[in-house]
Parts: C-alpha cells; structure tokens; sequence
C-alpha cells in the first residue's frame, strides 16, 4: 500500500535515531533555529479510471490499490475471479483471488487463463463531474501436469500356454480347455513318388499318410471316428477317448508328436446389448452406469428371482402402455394411502392409487417416471392413442423378475404428509397397517422401497418417518430415497434418516467421469449417486442424442402422462427423484440375479462396486460414489478400452487429451487431484472402475509445486 511522503520521511527518521551509535550524548542538542515549515509537495489522485491488466501469473490473488479521486463499483467480474471488496471511494483497492478450476476447460489445454473485469466509476460535482467504465483483465498462469498412459503389453493367440502345476494332470487340462481328438505328426512322409504334377504330389502324400494314420490306430486299438490329412506327415483324428489315444500314439515309434486337437474359442468381448425402443438413444443414464452389459447378462436368464419394488409417490397411470404386466395393481397390494379426501381423486385411502386428473393439470405423473425408470417395457406395446409410440422408452430391469408397487401418498398438488409417508414405508415393508379403521397388509412386500420425495424439515419433525423407515428396514427392506434439490447442504427428510439410503444426483460432464448436478444436495448422509440430470437452467447437452432435430438435453427420459389431452407419454425430468429409482432399480437386480439375499448385503454391495467421485473415499457430494450396474451384477465384458479419468477433490471433471503414445499435459488451477488410468469393460467411457484395472496417483498442485509429472500409470 502507498504511503504519504511525511509518513515515509517518518519512518526514515525513526529508523535512523534507533540505529545510532552514539546511545549516552552528554546533553541534549541544541534546539533548532524557530522558522517556517515548507509542507512536502503532494501528488493529486486522478479522477479516471483507465483500461489495465491484472496478472496473477502463478500466485492464487493480488492485492491492488490503484490511485483516484471519485467513487467506484464492479459491475461485472468473472465467476472464477472473488473480490475483497466491490464497491468504494477513493482509491480502488481490493484483493483478487482466482479459483482456477472453474474456469478450466473440460480438455484442460490452456496455458493461461485470461477473463475482463468491468468496473464503473464516478467523480467531481457539478460541470467537472465525469463517469464510464473500465475494462480490467486479469490473466492467471496455470500449473502443468503431465504424464502418459500405458496399457499392458497384450497379445491374442492360442498357441501359446502357461506350464500346468505339477499337481494338474493332462486329462485335467485336457477338461478345462476341451479336445475335439488327436493331431499325429509321423517322422517321415509315407510312400515315395514318381513323375507326378505337384497337385497329383499332394493327393498321393495325403492319401499314403492317411492309410499310415489308419495302421497306427488300428495296432493301437484305436478307432478314429475321422481321420483327415493335415500334410505329408500329419492327421489330425477324432476319437472319444483323447488321454488313451495320446498314450497308445506316443508309443508309436513312427510317430514323432502327438498332440489334443484343442478347441478355441473367439476371443472378442461381448456386445453391449442395445435396445430398439424408439426413445431408447435418449436414455444416457443407463449406458453410463453399465446396462448394456447387464442387459446382454439378461439374455442368460439369469434374473429370476421374484422382487418387488415399492414406489411411494404420486401413483401410476396403470393405462400406460410402456408399464402393462410390469405392476401389482388394485387387489395385488396396490394402495391409495393419502387421508385428505381434496387430494385430487375426491376420495380417502382405497386401492386404487392412479394418479388422478384435475381441472388445469399441466405436469405430467412424477410416480409414473419414476416407476418407468425402473420398469418401463421393453418391445412392442399396446398403442392407446394414434399418436402414441409403438415402444416408447426402456427400464433398468428389463425382463428381470421384478415387479413395482405403486403406492399413492402425493396428491394431485405435489403435496405429502409426513404421516402418510410414514405409513406408507410401513405397508410398503409388509407391516401391518390401519387403513380406513381396518389393519391392512400388502400381499407383496417389497424388498426395495424407493422414495423420491423429501423436505428440509428437521430431524425431530421427521422422527415418525424415521421410526418408519427403522422398522422397515428391521422387517427386511431397502429403503432407498432422494437426497433434496435444494443447491446446498440441508439434509433433507427422510433421506437422511437412519437406515435410509439417500441418493445424489449426477450428470454428464462431457468427460470420463460424470460430475455433480449442482442442484443435489450434499450432506453427511449422502450414501450414493446416480444419474438425476442437469441443472434445468443450464441443461447440458453432452449425451449427443437428438430428439426433433434439436440438441437433446441431458435430462431424464421416462414414462408419465399428458393431462391435457388425456393420453401416454413420455417426460423429461431431472432431480434426485430420478437418481433414486435408479439405485432401487440395481438393487432389485441383484436380489434378483441372487448375487446378494438381503438388504444389508445388497447395500454393502453397492457401496462396494460403486465408482468413487471427487475427493478419494466416501465424501458428501456423491457418498461412495457413481453405482456401477456392470460390476454389482458381475456383468460380462463389453469393452476393452483404456483411457484417462482426472478430477479434482470437488468431483470436477478434466479430460486432457492423449497422443498416438498416451502422453499428456494438462493445465489446471491449484488444488488436489486424482488421476485414474484404467480399463473400460463396461463401454461406460468412465475408466478404471470396480473390477477394471487401474493406475491411480493422487497429486496436488501449488504456487509451490506449479508441475507435477506422474510418469507412466498402466492399468495393471
């Protein structure tokens, strides 16, 4: 900061009398002659601004104080750029601070980050009064980060083994790999040959070594079913008894080798399955968590164990199309539970939980996408109306043994009790339940209870729901529920009730890892995450599909209905609403595949094989982490890429790009970075996942460490 001249010649003075020698003078000196005082000369402070640039290089802010005479305002200052001060008189003097990684492109690739602050500014009174705006730009240096990414040594080829334990017999491998028959080799041709063409050659070679083959089998008592000459000295035969041939053979003297005739098998990965509803390219969330290689485990039949999911909400539309045969309906265990009989089907709990229509309804029925985000068929359905799509959209767990509960507790409004949410998650888990003065259970108990619904209430005024939610977890259920879309911090109810399962929503990032919707609410509960969207007002568009000829946004695509018109549709929506069915969904698929038996194991699975986001370990923003539907249901290989994956603690997503040979160099702002280079078997695009291999390095960047070189990461 500047100082007056008199304040410096101060200082000066001080300094000097502090640091004299002669500290013991005799007497004082002598006063000074009395005569008048000349004032040091001062510089006026300007009364404009003037265009400038601020350049941090290196450092994470800058203090200024830049002299003028007038009042002063940022009207305008970059999203990655925080000031100390906004406004003020006389001199502009502020500190600038820089949050690098928010201005980072998503590839990571410039050097230097540049970006205008506008300032406005005002002085003098009267005919000297003077105004405008200036253009400050600040420039921010950013650290390097480099690195290459190797992929092991691999090779296809089925003639070469690795040497068999002692303890492994021949017949045991013989097992394992599987021998159609034998394959001779004899140590001299058969036969001789006489002024032949080369072709007539060939067929009397083969043909000697073929009646040779013969002898050789016949004297071992060996009967080959087929005997077919390989060259002038080789058939490969096929008997039933592959170990006895090998032996008897051996001990053939004409008989140099003798060796199974060994089965292989293509080596390619599986196909993703894909489905051929007519919306089903809009659907991103379900390849990013890994159902193309689920679905293509569904062809095995694999899933068929009974599972029912409990959808708590504002009911279905049974007349659907997209979910015929896919619910318990009305006498199956379906329920209307809400008390207040103005809730839009004039009426009290009953069983019948459509989703009732009324006068001026314009959104569409939030319990039946959620319910298709679960279930939606897949194929051909009933078309209802002329308009209406012959396939439509596609579910999570396609023809999976699993069915959906539909209970009713939100009204036509969007309104819920606390007490019918309560009671509801009670009848969801098979407890019993007074429903009209009459104790009532459902025949159909749901092993997994989705709630997409919730509110910042507190924790003693969600305490009846939360006794719910304890005893339906006691009597066997999973309860799986929204974590909040409030854009903060708040717990939201009953997400984050004991035993609860609350869910964060993420989106696409246009990079190898997906990144947090900003709406999602991240607090200390927040125990998964899964696809809910983008923010509705900045509606990323990275899926890539196209609906209508426009850009599709990355927003949630399932069943609902069109009250206006009276007929199906499909809705987009995105929330923690449609991040949480999606992990209900998972987990019926694993009790249903049997991979886990109960609630506990199924949660622990999920926990396990999720993939982590952000900083390392579970965190409050994504729990532990994105669920991976390939890995919990130990889906086949769909894939065999190898890539890169960077974020930052906050689960900022960076994508540098990789030369012919791996290499890459990064520019990113200071913080604490994770760097996964890995496989991808799922075809995900999201690298080094649960059951791929990885190389992952942890590094932070700093004014005082501004390069990090991470060497080679290999997925190994």
């Amino acid at each position: 900061m500047s100082r007056h001249p008199a304040s410096v010649l101060l200082s000066l003075l001080t300094l000097a009398l502090l640091s004299g020698c002669d500290l013991t003078p005799a007497t004082d000196p002598p006063a000074p002659a009395p005569g008048p005082v000349t004032p040091a000369p001062t510089t006026p402070a300007p009364t404009t601004l003037a265009d400038r640039t601020v350049p941090l290089a290196q450092a994470a802010s800058a203090t200024l104080d830049v002299p003028f005479s007038g009042t002063w305002s940022a009207v305008s200052v970059p999203a990655w750029l925080r000031l100390s001060q906004q406004a003020g008189s006389g001199n502009v003097a502020f500190t600038v601070t820089a949050d690098r990684a928010l201005a980072t492109p998503l590839a990571a690739d410039q050097q230097t980050l540049s970006a205008p602050m506008t300032l406005s500014w005002s002085s003098g009174t009267g005919s000297a009064a003077r105004s405008g705006t200036v253009t400050w730009t600040v420039t921010a240096a950013q650290y390097s980060l480099t690195g290459r990414v190797t992929a092991p040594a691999q090779a296809q080829g089925n003639d070469i083994g690795t040497a068999a334990p002692p303890a492994r017999t021949e017949t045991a491998s013989l097992a394992a790999a599987g021998a159609s028959g034998v394959i001779v080799r004899y140590r001299a041709a058969a036969g001789t040959l006489s002024a032949q063409t080369q072709v007539q050659q060939v067929q009397t070679q083969l043909q000697a070594v073929t009646r040779q083959a013969t002898r050789s089998l016949t004297s071992a008592g060996i009967t080959g079913q087929a005997i077919r000459p390989l060259s002038s000295r080789s058939v490969a035969v096929q008997v039933n008894d592959v170990p006895a041939a090998l032996a008897a053979l051996r001990a053939d003297p004409s008989v140099e080798s003798v060796t199974p005739d060994v089965i292989l098998r293509a080596q390619a990965t599986a196909a993703p399955l894909t489905p051929t509803d007519q919306y089903a390219p809009l659907q991103w969330a379900y390849p990013l968590t890994g159902y193309g290689a689920v679905w293509r485990d569904m062809e095995g039949g694999a899933y068929s164990r009974a599972v029912t999911v409990a959808v708590i909400d504002t009911g279905i539309r049974f007349d659907h199309p997209d979910l015929k045969g896919q619910l318990w309906r009305p006498g199956e265990g379906a329920m209307d539970l809400i008390t207040e009989t103005s809730n839009g089907d004039g009426d009290g709990p009953d069983t019948d939980p459509t989703d009732p229509a009324v006068t001026g309804r314009s959104t569409g029925s939030h319990g039946t996408h959620v319910t298709g985000i679960i279930a939606a068929r897949w194929g051909l359905n009933d078309a209802s109306c002329a308009m209406c799509s012959l396939t439509g959209v596609v579910g999570a767990t396609r023809n999976a043994n699993v069915k959906v509960l539909p209970i009713r507790v939100i009204d036509a409004t969007g309104n819920a009790t606390e007490s019918d949410v309560a009671v509801a998650i009670r009848y969801a888990a098979g407890l019993p339940v007074s429903v009209n003065g009459v104790m009532t259970r459902t025949p159909h108990a749901a092993q997994v209870i989705n709630l997409s619904l919730g509110g910042a209430t507190s924790a003693a005024n969600a305490q009846e729901m939360c006794s719910a939610v304890q005893e339906a977890t006691a009597a066997g259920s999973l309860v799986v529920a929204a974590a909040g879309n409030g854009y903060g911090t708040l717990p939201y109810y009953p997400a984050a009730c004991p035993g609860a399962v609350a869910v964060a929503s993420v989106t696409l990032s246009g990079g190898s890892a997906p990144t947090r919707s900003a709406f999602s609410n991240a607090y200390p509960q927040v125990q998964l995450a899964a696809p809910g969207g983008a923010d509705p007002y900045t509606q990323g568009t990275f899926n890539g599909g196209t609906l209508n000829g426009q850009a599709f946004p990355d927003m949630i695509l399932s069943t609902s209905w069109d009250y206006q018109k009276n007929e199906p549709n499909y809705e987009l929506e995105v929330g923690t609403s449609q991040a949480s069915p999606q992990v209900a969904a998972l987990a019926a698929l694993l009790l249903s595949k049997g991979i886990t038996t109960d609630a506990a194991g199924t949660l622990a699975r999920l926990n396990a094989t999720a993939t982590d986001l952000g900083v390392a370990g579970r965190d409050d923003q994504f729990g532990y982490g994105l669920i991976n539907a390939a890995a919990a249901l130990n889906a086949p290989a769909v894939s065999s890429g190898h890539g890169l994956s960077l974020q930052d603690a906050r689960g900022q997503t960076f994508q540098p790009a990789l030369d012919a040979l791996g290499r890459f160099q990064a520019w990113l702002g200071d913080g604490t970075y994770r760097a996964v280079a890995g496989e991808d078997l799922n075809g995900n695009g999201i690298y080094g996942e649960s059951g791929e291999r990885r190389d992952e390095r942890t590094f932070t960047l700093s004014a005082t460490q501004p390069s990090v070189d991470l060497g080679d990461l290999q997925a190994r």
